[in-house]
């Protein structure tokens, strides 16, 4: 009895070849929970794959992949001087953010990053004289550039990332190879025109392995099914029911991630009347679960419990057996599945 990850393994592995044809050089990125896959299945892609480099969120996910991906891994997290050692062999490329960072990595294998405007993390275009004397004659794996999702402004990425080559090429440091970040086709053959001596390469993860939602399917095994008439006391807070149903406990609770949301940037009046709305129901203990059954998204009963979820079926819908599946709607860089089934 599980929380399970269905995945169309032939339609899945379509979409990632047609990921990697569309954007020549793409480096696949493998980081926190997998995407819901789990960043050793994801290393083992990529080496089916043939990529020669795969990005990892931290130090601490570079040692572990080292087990399994025999290729370079790229550090995302820029190094910091006070940072905790792992043991990391020479096929461990650092990203760093700072000049002090690249000082004290001089003659290793870095990357650098540089600020863009989404003001995250990476030098500055003043920092630039201060950089090429600490790195000096030292060879550098490449310069990067993390960009926006949105620009609400209407500015081009392109520009963007073309000034950042300019600068660089300016202060004598040799952009043979850009790794960049959310650039669509149409935005990498523009910056392969404009500067044909760099290789523009993109660290690609959602749209690698998440990018064909029908390719993948969440599925909450049915664990037991009560019923309840209206005004019964149930659960831990000994609620009374609205009305006549059942009680379906199933698997996925906060262990799994169901039920925790990150916070979302709303566009537009409709989008936050939805939100007020939905918070107004929260406030009266109504709220939606991400499970549906015939078709229906089904009300949790009460918030969910460590590794499941109470569910309220009405009394008019034929429920499920124990051992039936429910589908799910889950957010797959939150959630922590039990199994991956292929099929």
């Amino acid at each position: 009895m599980a929380l399970s990850l269905y995945v169309d393994t032939d339609r899945w592995r379509a979409h990632q070849r047609s990921v990697l044809t569309a954007f020549p050089g793409t480096v696949p990125v493998a980081k926190g929970n997998g995407y819901g896959l789990r960043n050793r299945r994801l290393a083992e892609e990529a080496t089916l794959l043939g990529a020669g480099m795969l990005a990892v969120g931290t130090v601490q996910e570079a040692a572990a992949a080292q087990q399994w991906f025999e290729g370079d891994l790229l550090v995302l997290t820029p190094y910091r001087i006070s940072e905790d050692g792992a043991a990391l062999s020479d096929r461990v490329v650092r990203t760093v953010s700072t000049v002090d960072g690249a000082q004290a990595l001089a003659g290793g294998r870095i990357v650098v990053e540089c600020m863009t405007s989404l003001r995250r993390h990476g030098v500055r275009e003043e920092d630039l004289v201060k950089l090429r004397a600490a790195i000096g004659d030292a060879p550098v794996e490449g310069f990067a550039v993390h960009l926006p999702l949105e620009r609400p402004d209407g500015s081009d990425p392109v520009d963007e990332v073309s000034r950042w080559v300019e600068r660089l090429q300016a202060a004598a440091l040799p952009v043979e190879t850009m790794f960049v970040s959310h650039l669509d086709t149409d935005a990498l053959s523009r910056l392969g025109r404009l500067h044909p001596g760099t290789d523009f390469r993109s660290r690609i993860g959602t749209r690698l392995w998440l990018g064909d939602e029908d390719a993948l399917e969440c599925r909450a095994t049915v664990l037991d099914v009560t019923g309840i008439a209206r005004g019964e006391r149930y659960g831990y807070r000994q609620q009374k029911a609205a009305g006549d149903g059942r009680l379906l406990v199933v698997t996925g609770g906060t262990a799994h991630g169901v039920g925790l949301e990150a916070p979302k940037y709303v566009h537009g009046l409709l989008p936050r009347a939805k939100g007020i709305a939905r918070a107004g129901l929260a406030s009266v203990n109504r709220t939606l679960s991400p499970f549906t059954w015939t078709g229906r998204q089904l009300w949790f009963a009460e918030p969910p419990h460590m590794q499941v979820s109470i569910l309220h079926l009405p009394a008019e819908i034929a429920p499920p057996a124990v051992g039936e599946e429910l589908r799910a709607v889950l957010r797959h860089t939150t959630t922590h599945f039990d199994r991956i089934v292929d099929h």
